[in-house]
């Protein structure tokens, strides 16, 4: 049965156990079927229902899907491995416009933040008990929220945004729910999503954000929640226009238990305005990360949302770490209050090297998608040729795999590291590379 791997266990725990321990050592290969239920029942001599049971688990984890009628197998990666595993280290020599880093040289100093929150920790240590959420950080973080346009609500502070999405959709979801998510889209939430044992429905983006006639369709067909990108959209640089956030409220009044989570992305790396979705259903969650304006680093994210999510958010936080360090959240208020990033200069910055890289591939013939933010998208027609033959010209570039799930294929570029100047030679390397090549004859 499955060549030479021999599933066992009498309970569904004990099967459930030996095909994730199969997965693992390599001996059940992504993509490779299992054994109909009722086959592997007769099998193992257990009721049929104890199968059921042991692929219900298998398929909450994230080892195997499900496809109706042709039954079940192994996912083509397993949900603990994220997509940047499959990037090795970059050949000597080779630009990196392919991480999705900021330009170190638009990040601010962090010397004398951090000294003023060590200075303050000196005078005030934070001992066990202290609130979660420093008292001038919350106050701040809630009125640019406010002046945004955002509802007013409570204020709790993850580990980035990952981290606070992780925390919401647990807090909500049960495993095999289903997450209707932009396509293409981040690569982590990707991953995140059956890591928690949920699973992902794609609905397309284009530059104005989510298409509502298929936010629409994933509702009614039972998405349990809806996660949408407000500004700087990874990878494709979308941004929420007023026309599209008022249509996508008109979807979601028709679905108000849907939980909506939104990530603002571009947060003080953007200049173009935030027009949220935030309080169109019962239950909704904004975060905003400090990563991409302050630095990677700087592991913080302020997130706010109806009472009950945050209030969930928060109690289930201080089961696990608590909170998140005071030093930190005092040297966002330093860098806030200091207004150590200009966030015009910084958009202003970043347009100037998307724009010209856009308009650059353009007057090749090739058709690009750069809104805002750091990255562009470029569909090909062959995504692992392209990719193979930018490397090979000395550029790394992202492919579109580690960002789709339906969407046609694509790569990444990331234009934060690189100068102005040196866009015209990218341009000509990436039209090279996208072409199509003639088929070779071998007579």
């Amino acid at each position: 049965m499955l060549g030479e791997y021999r599933i066992e266990g009498r309970r569904a725990s004990e099967i459930a156990a030996s095909v994730e321990r199969a997965v693992g050592a390599g001996e059940l290969q992504p993509g490779e079927v299992l054994p109909p239920m009722r086959e592997l029942a007769v099998y193992l001599e257990v009721n049929p229902n104890t199968v059921a049971s042991a692929y219900r688990t298998l398929r909450d984890r994230g080892v195997i899907e499900t496809a109706g009628r042709r039954g079940s197998r192994v996912r083509p990666r397993p949900a603990s491995t994220v997509r940047e595993a499959a990037l090795g280290p970059l050949p000597p020599g080779v630009r990196d416009a392919a991480a999705g880093n900021p330009d170190p040289a638009l990040l601010p100093a962090l010397g004398q933040a951090l000294a003023a929150a060590a200075a303050r920790s000196a005078e005030r240590p934070t001992l066990y008990g202290a609130p979660a959420v420093g008292t001038e950080l919350e106050r701040m973080a809630r009125a640019a929220f406010e002046a945004d346009g955002v509802p007013s609500g409570s204020i709790a502070v993850t580990s980035g945004a990952l981290d606070a999405m992780e925390r919401v959709l647990a807090v909500h979801l049960r495993p095999g729910d289903t997450v209707a998510v932009e396509d293409p889209g981040w690569g982590s939430l990707l991953d995140l999503i059956p890591g928690l044992g949920l699973r992902a429905v794609p609905v397309a983006v284009d530059d104005e954000g989510p298409l509502p006639e298929q936010v629409g369709r994933a509702v009614r067909d039972g998405a349990r929640a809806l996660v949408v990108t407000d500004r700087a959209q990874n990878p494709t640089g979308a941004v929420l226009s007023a026309t599209r956030s008022r249509e996508l409220r008109e979807v979601l009044a028709s679905h108000p238990d849907v939980l909506l989570v939104e990530d603002d992305h571009g947060h003080d790396i953007v200049d173009l305005p935030l027009h949220p979705l935030a309080g169109a259903t019962d239950h909704w969650a904004l975060v905003r990360s400090t990563a991409k304006a302050y630095g990677p680093d700087l592991r913080l994210a302020v997130l706010t949302g109806d009472a009950v999510t945050v209030d969930r958010v928060r109690g289930r936080q201080r089961l696990g770490p608590g909170w998140v360090s005071h030093l930190l959240q005092d040297a966002v208020v330093h860098l806030w209050r200091t207004g150590a990033v200009d966030p015009k200069a910084v958009a202003d910055a970043y347009g100037r090297r998307r724009n010209a890289l856009i308009d650059a591939l353009a007057a090749r013939g090739v058709r690009a998608r750069g809104r805002s933010g750091m990255n562009v998208w470029i569909p090909v027609p062959d995504e692992t040729g392209a990719v193979a033959r930018l490397l090979h010209a000395g550029w790394a570039v992202a492919p579109g795999a580690r960002f789709r799930m339906d969407s046609p294929p694509g790569i990444r570029i990331t234009i934060a590291g690189l100068a102005e100047d040196e866009l015209p030679a990218l341009a000509d390397v990436v039209a090279s590379a996208v072409e199509p090549k003639e088929a070779r004859r071998y007579d």
